[in-house]
């Protein structure tokens, strides 16, 4: 399965509905619906057939680099 985003691809954050945070996750909401660029991403396989991509993604506003699941983005269209 490749990625559904590539490193230099704009993106938008967005909340996925029900999520439930957990310890280990960020709570994203200040950041929904803003613009970013995805800087670098990351394949996880943690069962045989299982894959996940992890992005890094530059904000546009700050600057900010935060790390993001797949299902979080959305692509930018101009």
């Amino acid at each position: 399965m490749a990625p559904k985003y590539e490193i230099g691809q704009k993106v938008i954050i967005t909340l996925v509905k029900n999520q439930h945070l957990s310890p280990r996750d960020s709570d994203i909401e200040p950041y929904a619906s803003q613009n970013g660029e995805v800087i670098d991403y990351y394949c996880i396989r943690p069962n045989t057939g299982e894959v996940f991509y992890i992005y890094i993604v530059r904000m546009e506003f700050d600057r900010t680099e935060i790390t993001l699941h797949e299902d979080e983005l959305a692509s930018y269209i101009e």
